[in-house]
């Protein structure tokens, strides 16, 4: 494809002015996903197993290191980047494109936007000695990381410590506790652990939060638990258990303090579920599309295009992708640290649009194709399924954002009501 040339598709993400490396990456997802990831869905949703064959060829093009540097081989994704390729990775296997994410975050999270967070000049030494480590098991190696978040409790939703902790030993750290909802389980070679730093006597605190990386062969690790879930079934999320596994010094992905500093300086590290839902949308458009055109492969070919209720249900259809778009566009092209409040506004705004929009696309793509859509043989019913998840994920579900918005608007920082 001409560099300077727009892609011969519509991105998930709509029209923009791209650079040459977005519509480089645009055009290897699309391709991909178009060619290898569609055919396979179904296969992941129906047995609820992981896409190691998707994972394959995302190592065989480059894509597991999508935001390492180019300086340690990789191909240097900005945030606004990677969020315009998962979007279009996620409009054709949402559980490919959700546990995709949570392997590029790590990289992402100690890449780029650790270089906007505040460190010492001994910390930012350390990260970047210790960051190499993890980039070349990534290029050189394929490893894929996981990041387990959940634990059943307020710390996901980063209004208490985690569960899990680390305590200090000799060479490195004991870390132990459970995590639950942990895509990629079985399948990564490391789990980026959020956990907080036990000091013994005092009280934990959410400041002392610690990210390190358990490899999957640690002693002490554990995976338990059955996963037979409504959708996003290929994201394999069962539960990790931790009984004094040690990791080394050398596991951290970031030193001590600086995760709980990135969480207050990059907002925008919590809207990276989004792109595969904003797929999602693309998918059950796309679909309507070609089956009231009567263009769906294997099925006959019936056009009902002509029936005025099925072109105003397409452009109401059309209307909120478009609005989706445009939201999650500006939102991932504006983001940085230390975001001015309205940036922080809209933010929370895409994510719910994106998240609560997908399924209602979805929702009125079901009802506008009728009952065939139903059948499992064709993608809509497992796209309507996958996309009702979105708006459960922590740390930003639908509730949380409504309410961080609402509490952000009416209170400025530090006031309280007497």
């Amino acid at each position: 494809m001409d560099a300077n040339a727009g892609p011969d598709f519509t991105p998930a993400v709509g029209d923009h002015a791209f650079t040459p490396k977005q519509r480089s990456l645009l055009a290897l997802a699309h391709q991909l996903g178009r060619d290898r990831f569609a055919a396979r869905a179904a296969q992941w949703d129906e047995e609820a197993s992981f896409p190691f064959a998707n994972y394959e060829d995302l190592r065989a093009a480059g894509l597991l290191g999508i935001c390492v540097p180019e300086s340690e081989s990789g191909l240097g994704a900005d945030f606004a980047t990677y969020m315009m390729v998962g979007a279009e990775i996620g409009r054709f296997c949402g559980a490919t494109a959700l546990t995709w994410n949570m392997h590029v975050s790590s990289t992402m999270w100690t890449g780029v936007l650790a270089d906007g967070i505040p460190m010492t000049e001994t910390q930012r030494a350390e990260h970047a000695t210790r960051r190499k480590l993890h980039f070349r098991r990534v290029v050189n190696d394929g490893a894929i990381y996981a990041q387990p978040f959940s634990e059943g409790s307020a710390a996901a939703a980063g209004k208490a410590p985690f569960g899990t902790t680390a305590r200090k030993v000799d060479g490195g750290w004991l870390v132990n506790g459970r995590k639950i909802f942990a895509s990629l389980s079985g399948a990564a070679d490391y789990y980026g652990v959020l956990c907080t730093e036990d000091k013994g006597d005092e009280k934990p605190d959410a400041r002392d939060t610690l990210y390190v990386a358990v490899p999957a062969t640690s002693e002490g690790f554990s995976i338990s638990g059955d996963w037979n879930p409504l959708g996003m079934r290929g994201t394999v999320s069962r539960n990790l258990l931790f009984k004094d596994v040690f990791v080394g010094d050398d596991e951290q992905l970031m030193p001590r303090g600086v995760y709980f500093k990135g969480a207050q300086t990059w907002p925008a590290m919590f809207f990276t579920l989004a792109p595969t839902y904003l797929g999602l949308a693309n998918a059950a458009y796309d679909f309507t599309v070609r089956y009231l055109r009567g263009e769906v492969p294997g099925e006959p070919p019936v056009k009902r295009r002509m029936y005025p209720t099925k072109q105003v249900a397409v452009a109401q259809m059309r209307i909120q992708l478009e609005q989706m778009r445009s939201i999650f566009l500006r939102a991932v092209l504006e983001a940085r640290p230390n975001p001015a409040k309205d940036e922080r506004m809209r933010l929370y705004a895409a994510q719910y649009t994106v998240m609560e929009g997908a399924n209602d696309i979805a929702r009125l793509a079901i009802r506008t194709c009728g009952g065939q859509s139903m059948m499992k043989h064709l993608p809509l019913e497992r796209i309507y399924r996958d996309s009702r998840c979105g708006s459960l994920m922590l740390p930003w579900t639908a509730e949380l954002v409504l309410d961080r918005m609402g509490r952000e608007t009416l209170y400025e920082p530090g006031e309280k009501d007497e």
